[in-house]
C-alpha cells in the first residue's frame, strides 16, 4: 500500500453522490431534463431546440402515448461531479436575450445543482431564433388572422 492511496480515496469519496456507504450516478438524461424544465420556465423562452429539432418534436408529440420531450435542445457533459450544459433557445420577441440568457444560467444551475450534487460548471445559451408576434399559428396549423390579411 503506498502513501498515497488513502488521501486518493478519500478525495474519490468526497461530495453528496459518493459515500463511504456507496456511490450514486446520474444519468446524462436526467440532466438534460432538469435542465430542459428549468429552462421552460425562464419567461422570453418560447422554444427550445432548432427549427429541425423543433419540428421533429411537434410531429413525434402527435403520436397517441408519446410523451413530451422536454430535453429538447439541451445538451449535456457529464462527469461523476461536475456538468456542462448547453441549451438552445427561441426567444419571444420584446424580451431582453441577455436577461433571457442570465435567468436560464440562474434556474439551469439551481435546479441541476439541488436535484443531482452536481457542480454545474457553466450553462451555455444558443439563441436560435426570435419569435415575432405575427408567427402564431392556431390549432389546426392555418395562419393566425393576423398573417392571413391580404393587402386590399
Amino acid at each position: 500500500m503506498s502513501q498515497g492511496s488513502p488521501s486518493v480515496e478519500a478525495d474519490r469519496r468526497a461530495g453528496p453522490l459518493q459515500t463511504p456507504r456507496g456511490d450514486t450516478t446520474i444519468e446524462e438524461t436526467v440532466v438534460q431534463k432538469l435542465a430542459g424544465m428549468a429552462t421552460k420556465e425562464v419567461p422570453g423562452v418560447y422554444a427550445m431546440g432548432n427549427a429541425a429539432r423543433r419540428a421533429f418534436s411537434s410531429m413525434t408529440e402527435r403520436i397517441p402515448g408519446s410523451q413530451t420531450n422536454v430535453s429538447n435542445g439541451v445538451t449535456v457533459e457529464k462527469g461523476e461531479r461536475q456538468a456542462a450544459i448547453d441549451v438552445s433557445i427561441v426567444v419571444e420577441y420584446g424580451y431582453s436575450v441577455v436577461e433571457v440568457s442570465q435567468g436560464i444560467r440562474r434556474n439551469v444551475i439551481r435546479s441541476v445543482e439541488n436535484a443531482t450534487g452536481l457542480e454545474v460548471l457553466e450553462v451555455n445559451v444558443n439563441v436560435t431564433d426570435v419569435h415575432l408576434p405575427d408567427e402564431n399559428e392556431d390549432q389546426d396549423g392555418q395562419s393566425a388572422p393576423s398573417q392571413s390579411k391580404s393587402l386590399e
